[in-house]
């Protein structure tokens, strides 16, 4: 049976990003996401939602967020859920997760937030390598799309 693990989140950064580095030397940091969602209640009324991610990111592109994000950036995250786990005074606890593998800033640097389709700078950043544990399923290669033509249709469709 195939898997699939991937997330796409637009959000805005929640508080100044702190970078940690391990005993190795790898960058690691915790990011706080506030993603909103607009959407009409059974009364018509326009209802606003807010949900509160945390985002784990690694390496070259942990730096990269402590050196351009803070408090109130837009971002885009593209990654995989990952379910932590542990047990505090005798009580299991969990936590589900984003592990960040890619990002794009959007708006302008720290703290500037904004942007977005309203003519805001962005920037994207992946550093190629892959932290944590791997994936049942290997991801499909990307491909730029800029001049190529189109890829040949599939006969084999997994589902």
């Amino acid at each position: 049976m195939a898997n699939f693990n991937r997330v796409i989140l637009l959000g805005n950064i929640t508080r100044d990003v702190e970078i940690k580095y391990l005993q190795s030397g790898m960058a690691v940091t915790e990011l706080g996401l506030a993603v909103n969602d607009r959407r009409k209640g059974q009364d018509g009324q326009w209802i606003e939602e807010t949900t509160f991610v945390d985002v784990t990111l690694w390496g070259r592109t942990a730096e990269v967020a402590g050196e351009y994000l803070g408090k109130g950036s837009q971002v885009l995250i593209e990654g995989r859920l990952k379910l932590d786990t542990w047990e505090t005074d005798g009580q299991k606890r969990s936590k589900l997760r984003v592990v960040g593998e890619k990002m794009q800033m959007l708006g302008s640097a720290k703290g500037g937030g904004g942007g977005g389709n309203r003519g805001g700078g962005g920037a994207s950043y992946d550093d190629g390598a892959d932290y944590g544990e791997p994936m049942s399923a290997p991801a499909a290669p990307q491909r730029s799309t800029r001049n190529a033509p189109p890829p040949p249709p599939q006969d084999d469709i997994p589902f």
